[in-house]
């Protein structure tokens, strides 16, 4: 089967991972979330009850990222 997708053009294979990709985000629920994930969350949801900060848009933050490239 390697061989048979390198055979494709770039633009199926992106196609195929792309709706790979959104089936494992729809399924995601079916995925625990491992001990360390939950006190991740836990200690950001904390934090944020403390503070209320909400962070910054995400357009904001992806245009400090491409400034730096």
């Amino acid at each position: 089967m390697d061989t048979d997708l390198k055979k494709m053009p770039v633009e199926d294979r992106i196609r195929i991972v792309e709706d790979l990709w959104d089936s494992i985000a729809h399924d995601q629920s079916v995925l625990p979330l491992t001990p360390e994930q939950k006190a991740e969350l836990d200690r950001r949801l904390d934090a944020f009850e403390i503070d209320r900060n909400t962070g910054r848009p995400a357009n904001d933050v992806i245009a400090d990222i491409r400034k730096r490239l």
